[in-house]
């Protein structure tokens, strides 16, 4: 797969038949609904793309997860869902035989995986666990740091379900587990092993039990969601409403840029123009276009008819493709040239051409 942006002349919807869609910034935030998310991911159904929800929290349930879409206007069943929970234990078996001991540091969805795996699971390092398995919890205190962190230090393999820093909530961005296992880490001096993205492990899982043939990664994180999707050789939609910026989109490493970038996921029911490069450098996106000069990325839109959502993503494409080449050319961008792109005011952000 390339490494830049990618044109589709059709709807996502019609050229990917499989989904991989992200929860939190994504098709929710929070407990509150995000705008356009019930909608797209309908009519991505009607289409006829199927769906899985693969997320990194490994607190609950995926029957819990699917009633939470559910009363958010996402029809979905819990086998529709894929958690870090059951990635990570997937990774348990890879080094563990059936019936080892795992001390679980998480919610009840973690728990509900390691058992159905086929793993014993205790509650202390006095157990003396095989592994150690810690997942996100809101009820997690430091008792449960400090088991975990004693079982490592007697030689129990560490799997975090993920490593996300911070976890989007309706109030901000709170803790996620990464900052959970950075204590673990920090008391243990042990680096552990990790299921969710952007390890690739949960959306092979998910491509494989689909059986999809052309399966797209929808996330709101370049570090986690994109990443994986790289990872895993997938194309990936970056949607708008969640953790990373369109500004974060233009100054992605090779290896978390998206193949797709959307407001959000009414995107899915669109065709995605792809930039091409024109005169004096300017990769142009229909009415808009963006280059590079002295290190300097510079943005234009054209004057005709009035700016709106559809403009401001096609700007950050345009952005996205004169920045990348840039870089990948071996150039230099001055990153204090790139401003903060909100894709629904692309006329404060463009200049004249």
């Amino acid at each position: 797969m390339r490494g830049g942006l990618l044109g589709c002349d059709v709807p996502l919807a019609e050229r990917y038949d499989l989904a991989l869609v992200d929860l939190d910034g994504v098709a929710y935030r929070g407990h509150e609904p995000i705008a356009g998310a019930a909608e797209g991911l309908a009519g991505a159904r009607a289409i006829g793309q199927r769906l899985v929800f693969v997320t990194n929290n490994a607190s609950r349930e995926p029957e819990s997860v699917a009633g939470q879409l559910s009363g958010l206007g996402i029809p979905a069943g819990p086998d529709e869902v894929m958690t870090a929970a059951q990635a990570a234990a997937v990774v348990l078996t890879t080094r563990l035989p059936r019936g080892a001991k795992v001390l679980v540091v998480g919610g009840a969805g973690l728990v509900t995986a390691v058992r159905a795996a086929g793993f014993t699971v205790v509650t202390s390092a006095d157990d003396e666990p095989d592994a150690v398995a810690q997942g996100f919890a809101p009820e997690l205190g430091w008792a449960q740091l400090a088991e975990a962190a004693y079982a490592v230090q007697r030689g129990a393999w560490h799997v975090a379900s993920n490593l996300d820093l911070s976890l989007p909530t309706a109030r901000g961005f709170a803790p996620g587990n990464g900052a959970l296992v950075g204590a673990v880490r920090s008391a243990t001096g042990v680096e552990p092993a990790s299921a969710g993205k952007p390890s690739p492990t949960m959306y092979q899982l998910a491509v494989e039990r689909a059986g999809a043939q052309a399966p797209l990664v929808i996330g709101d994180r370049l570090d986690t969601d994109l990443g994986g999707a790289r990872a895993a050789d997938y194309p990936g939609l970056h949607v708008l409403t969640g953790v990373s910026t369109a500004r974060d989109d233009v100054l992605a490493t090779p290896g978390e840029r998206p193949s797709y970038i959307g407001a959000d996921l009414l995107s899915l029911l669109a065709p995605h123009p792809e930039p091409v490069l024109g005169a004096e450098g300017w990769w142009e996106c229909r009415s808009t276009a963006a280059r590079v000069r002295d290190g300097r990325l510079e943005l234009h839109r054209s004057t005709g008819g009035a700016a709106g959502t559809e403009d401001g993503v096609d700007l950050v494409r345009a952005a996205c493709a004169a920045a990348w080449s840039t870089v990948d050319a071996g150039g230099v961008l001055d990153v204090g040239s790139v401003p903060d792109l909100d894709v629904h005011d692309v006329g404060s952000v463009a200049a004249a051409r």
